[in-house]
């Protein structure tokens, strides 16, 4: 068990009206006892530790600074904000990171009031703190909205069109630029620390308007001269030319790790009549913790680890790979004969699958950065022009592109292949990255078809079945975390559009499984079977199109019929009863019950948790078809139902 840190001076903060008690020279301590802090926790309950690392000292500077929470600090996905979490009274339940009933891993309204705009995808805290500072300036409240966005955010384009709205903010909105990839560090020191405080003081400021307003009484050509000599001077110096253009006045780049450097710009930036301003910040993922800073991920995401050495508990080696690995590495196979095949992710190589791809077909792999709109339009101009795309996106992540799939790819028909990761419920991630509604968002759209994988032979089964699919779009769902240890096949097959498979024959009930959830169909059948309820199961495979055929048998010879998906309302169950209503087999006294995920965003907890909350395990399947029986669990005589 890890130890717990000797932190003194972090243990007199407990919100950041103590933080700013302290005298400046002690910042520096308390952010060291801050990373230790964190690093403690994280070794704990696992979670994302790189980012967090490198902001203790931003963090640290931004509550001092700032009169948080009457100023309106929003970080950018918030997987970096468990040191914020830690100043901003959760301290004492930071090891229930991620955990049912704990923290959750990003920041989120209903924990507390320091988090004013809950986050767990990129790219939108410039938009939410524009809200904040616009609704203070209408309503004429004091309060700051501070945006702490990545420099992999700002690869999305809606950092950049609320940029492009955010001058109506004045000074009341402020930007933090964390850019942890380090791509200009040369200029990070002394000199760019002393330009930074000098453009961003009160006497450079005030001089700069006067200039202004003289420049103004220029004749218009020795006006805009003199405005361009501006910002070209400032550009060259500090590269923020681009940021300047779309109305923010730039300042940086600073060492976010040097509070006598992050402290004072800052503070001028508080007090500023300029605006709206955008600090530039560099940063290192997983500073301060030398087995984070020497992993090739900056230890981005962990589970439980030693702290000494850094070593993680992965448990055991072996077992089922993961559904993003079969992914990858069948698709990788399936391309070395065809050279039409290409894969595009949107900043998820890893979690897709993609990277696998990548190693074996560098220049076939194509990652866009968080741009999932861009991704599908992109993939949609490969498939017009005769390539195979898969556009490999998380669920969620694909939800941000839906007008793309749409507009792009399905009116148009085009044969883009998408491969939607985390399908179903995640975990720890919580409802901000639980694939819950991908089968009922694309299955209503018309030229679409819809799969999903019942195991990881099923999988690289459907990956063959879209590369040979050039008739129109086409999507796959397959979920978080290790596949069920059934074989892989040698050679794949391709699987006839539109057909399922039954796996289990029986007479009385029919369970059509759609997805991961065939295993607790199969368990659900063996209790049935037990209590005299000859049970058949089938995986339909396709939610779109439907095997209507072996649907419409299997309601033809058995009394009750069972849908189940780890999906919500509007998917698979609905459009079973609307088959099942369109050919009037719903007159006949047939009893046809649904189960799907509840109309409700689910907290994190351990997957077998959020499956039994759901609903969706073998006891509420069992439980399901008994109630539409009029039974109850004593057995089966009440009903009379001859099995």
């Amino acid at each position: 068990m890890t130890d717990t840190p000797v932190t003194p001076l972090l243990d007199k903060v407990q919100i950041p009206a103590d933080l700013r008690k302290l005298d400046p020279s002690q910042l520096r301590q308390l952010a060291d006892e801050l990373r230790t802090e964190t690093i403690s926790a994280v070794s704990v309950t696992g979670g994302h530790l790189g980012a967090g690392l490198g902001v203790v000292e931003l963090t640290t500077a931004l509550h001092y600074v700032f009169n948080t929470p009457d100023d309106r600090l929003v970080w950018d996905v918030g997987h970096q904000c468990y040191p914020h979490k830690i100043l901003t009274g959760r301290r004492d339940r930071i090891r229930t990171l991620r955990t049912g009933g704990g923290l959750s891993g990003f920041t989120k309204r209903t924990e507390s009031e320091y988090d004013p705009f809950g986050a767990a995808h990129s790219s939108t805290s410039i938009s939410a703190a524009l809200g904040f500072a616009i609704a203070n300036k209408l309503a004429n409240r004091p309060g700051k909205a501070i945006a702490v966005i990545g420099d992999g955010s700002m690869s999305a384009g809606m950092a950049y069109e609320a940029m492009n709205n955010a001058e109506a903010a004045g000074n009341r909105l402020v930007v933090i630029l964390n850019d942890n990839d380090m791509s200009i560090a040369p200029p990070v020191g002394g000199l760019s620390a002393y330009l930074a405080r000098l453009v961003s003081s009160r006497p450079f400021l005030s001089l700069r308007e006067v200039a202004r307003r003289i420049s103004r009484r220029l004749p218009e050509p020795l006006h805009i001269a003199a405005r361009k000599t501006d910002e070209f001077a400032r550009g060259m110096a500090m590269g923020g030319t681009l940021f300047e253009e779309l109305g923010f006045y730039y300042v940086g780049p600073i060492d976010g790790h040097n509070l006598d450097h992050l402290v004072p710009v800052l503070e001028n930036v508080r007090d500023a009549a300029e605006g709206p301003c955008l600090i530039h910040v560099v940063t290192k993922k997983g500073h301060g913790y030398a087995p984070a800073e020497a992993a090739a991920d900056k230890y981005h995401g962990v589970v439980k680890f030693d702290v000494v050495t850094g070593k993680q508990d992965k448990g055991p080696g072996g077992g089922p790979p993961a559904y993003q690995n079969v992914f990858g590495e069948t698709l990788a196979r399936l391309a070395e004969t065809d050279d039409r095949i290409v894969a595009v992710t949107a900043a998820m190589p890893s979690g897709t699958g993609v990277d696998k791809f990548a190693q074996a077909h560098p220049t076939r792999a194509f990652d866009v950065g968080i741009a999932e709109q861009h991704a599908v339009t992109f993939a949609a101009g490969l498939a017009a022009q005769g390539m195979r795309p898969f556009c490999a996106i998380y669920s969620t992540f694909l939800q941000r592109a839906y007008d793309q799939v749409v507009h792009d790819v399905c009116i148009q028909n085009l044969p883009v292949r998408f491969a939607i990761d985390r399908a179903g419920l995640v975990g720890a991630d919580g409802s901000t990255h639980a694939g819950s509604f991908d089968v009922t968002y694309l299955a209503t759209l018309p030229n679409m078809v819809v799969m999903a994988a019942a195991d990881e032979a099923e999988l690289a089964h459907m990956t063959y079945t879209a590369a040979l699919h050039d008739s129109g779009p086409i999507a796959f769902r397959y979920p978080r975390g290790n596949g069920t240890g059934v074989p892989l096949p040698e050679v794949p097959q391709r699987l006839e559009i539109g057909k399922g498979r039954v796996v289990r024959e029986g007479k009385a009930v029919a369970i059509l499984s759609l997805g991961t959830r065939l295993a607790e169909a199969l368990k659900a059948a063996d209790t049935l079977d037990a209590k005299g309820l000859s049970t058949t199961v089938a995986d339909l495979r396709f939610a779109k199109p439907l095997d209507s055929d072996l649907i419409r048998r299997l309601m033809a010879t058995h009394e009750v019929v069972v849908t189940v998906e780890e999906a919500s309302i509007g998917g698979l169950g609905a459009h079973v009863l609307t088959l099942a209503s369109d050919l009037g087999l719903t007159d006949t006294g047939l009893k046809i019950r649904t189960m799907r995920l509840p109309d409700a965003f689910q907290e994190h907890d351990s997957p077998q948790k959020q499956y039994d909350e759901a609903g969706l395990n073998a006891p509420q399947i069992v439980d399901t078809v008994l109630k539409a029986l009029r039974h109850n669990s004593a057995g089966v005589e009440e009903a009379g139902v001859r099995a």
